[in-house]
């Protein structure tokens, strides 16, 4: 299953840094796109908006001001499901989610890959 970490950082100490080492460690696809070009855990983060083919997960470590200029890309990547994590929850997103039939939850992804809920 294929999940792009949206946030992602390459700080040890960052949640969004801990899901992708524990998507990974369950064996799954990861891309990453955070606010300046890095890499975690042998996965580049991208700064720019990446094209990705069968996205799975959107997976959010955005406060909910950070997640606008996101939006359409996040609906164009017609992803499965998105996840926002704690402190990340954002009607506007989910109803924008909810008109274009995309499954959303507010949880999170290390909560959910160690009770093998992913």
């Amino acid at each position: 299953m294929k999940t792009l970490v949206l946030g992602a950082s390459s700080n040890p100490e960052r949640y969004s840094n801990k899901a992708i080492f524990s998507l990974l460690q369950h064996g799954h696809q990861v891309e990453a796109i955070g606010n300046k070009q890095d890499v975690a855990h042998g996965v580049t983060i991208h700064k720019e908006l990446i094209r990705v083919p069968d996205i799975h997960t959107v997976t959010l470590y955005l406060n909910p001001k950070n997640q606008e200029i996101y939006y359409d890309y996040i609906v164009t990547l017609n992803p499965k499901r998105v996840i926002f994590n704690p402190g990340t929850e954002n009607r506007d997103l989910q109803e924008l989610l909810r008109q274009n039939q995309i499954q959303f939850e507010e949880a999170c992804t290390l909560v959910l890959l160690a009770t093998h809920q992913y």
